[in-house]
């Protein structure tokens, strides 16, 4: 008899492990769709031509869970082939590293590194040190490193850091095209959104030929709050979750770190315009831009005439870019691609618990399965 109950438990302990390892889908798998326009192969922002991304996953013991996600324009050394970049911010309470060198250029080069708060100094030393050890780089005496982060304190032991210079030269190392690992994975390993597990989440958007067929990719750390909404439907107040509901206020208080690729030959003054389009996908799913939150979009193109190359002698350069009344469709595709990615990052993320016990659930989506069959039919 004992042996009998010793084997049930241990299919019981088995099954539970096997369920939380049971791949949650995209929200497209789901069978919700946002927009209008398609996504790229990969519905990730590596559909836009050269663009990698690496995840390193800290998830240790019970208090440590965090990371870092690198994302590289181009597999080349950036430092000496800048891409065109630009930086919107929507509420400042955040640690972006690298902004006003950014605002005043307008190129970047580094890779992109995010990570949580109190690991911006240690990625920026990793990422100085990568740059300066690339072959061509010997003479380099300055680097703008770019470094994103939000605050994932609440499950992870953050005063600790955790995240060391080897990790963030791991994630740079592993940075790769195709698909993109998204949920609880890389700097989204700790964070919440709208209440619910947040993380990593990517989407794109290519636009028809007539439209240049240009392609906008986004990629987005999730942590913040509102009110959760999927296609205009309230599905956080359905779910019991939201801000200003009296036992769970402090929702709101949170940040959203997006960056977004394009092979759009953007200057960075229509980059910056995108960045502030893609911003607004935070808004279709129901956030709000709190006094507590950092939230922040990069752009970047990676169109190869508008690279910026140190080693030209000529003190001028002529380039082709994309006219003011071209800008309209990829503000559609900019908004799109954020606001599914947005919903991705909760959508893929799994049930976790971290450091002092406290525990996030993932978006149910039994209950959101139920709920959505309410929502008007697109």
């Amino acid at each position: 008899m004992k042996r009998t109950v010793f084997l049930i438990s241990i299919i019981l302990v088995l099954s539970l492990i096997l369920f939380s390892l049971e791949e949650r889908p995209r929200i497209r798998e789901f069978g919700i769709k946002t927009g209008i326009l398609k996504p790229g192969k990969w519905n990730a922002i590596t559909d836009v031509q050269g663009v990698r991304v690496g995840h390193v996953t800290l998830i240790k013991g019970k208090k440590i869970r965090t990371g870092v996600t690198a994302v590289l324009p181009h597999d080349g050394n950036i430092f000496q082939e800048k891409v065109p970049a630009a930086i919107f911010v929507a509420n400042g309470y955040g640690k972006l590293m690298g902004y006003t060198q950014i605002e005043e250029l307008g190129n970047m080069e580094t890779p992109v590194i995010l990570t949580n708060t109190l690991s911006v100094p240690t990625a920026a030393d990793a990422l100085i040190d990568y740059t300066l050890s690339l072959p061509g780089n010997e003479r380099v005496g300055s680097v703008n490193a770019v470094v994103g982060e939000t605050n994932d304190g609440y499950l992870n032991d953050i005063r600790g850091r955790h995240v060391k210079k080897k990790h963030v030269l791991e994630a740079i190392k592993k940075a790769k095209s195709g698909a993109v690992e998204e949920g609880s994975v890389g700097a989204g390993t700790g964070t919440t959104c709208f209440g619910f597990k947040g993380g990593i989440g990517t989407s794109s958007r290519k636009l028809p030929e007539s439209r240049g067929g240009y392609t906008v990719g986004v990629l987005v750390q999730t942590n913040h709050g509102g009110i959760l909404q999927i296609n205009g439907f309230p599905v956080g107040i359905r779910l019991g979750k939201y801000y200003m509901k009296r036992d769970i206020e402090d929702l709101p208080e949170g940040s959203c770190m997006v960056v977004l690729a394009t092979d759009a030959p953007l200057n960075s003054r229509n980059l910056k315009r995108l960045a502030k389009r893609a911003l607004l996908g935070i808004v279709r799913t129901g956030g709000f831009f709190t006094n507590g939150s950092g939230d922040y979009c990069i752009a970047f193109s990676t169109a190869r005439g508008l690279r910026i190359s140190n080693r030209g002698d000529s003190p001028t350069r002529k380039i082709e870019i994309l006219r003011n009344r071209e800008m309209t469709a990829l503000f559609l595709a900019a908004v799109e691609a954020a606001e599914e990615a947005i919903l991705n990052s909760m959508f893929k993320a799994q049930d976790m618990e971290g450091k002092d016990g406290h525990k996030v659930e993932a978006l149910p989506l039994d209950k959101l399965k139920k709920i959505m069959e309410e929502a008007p039919k697109r």
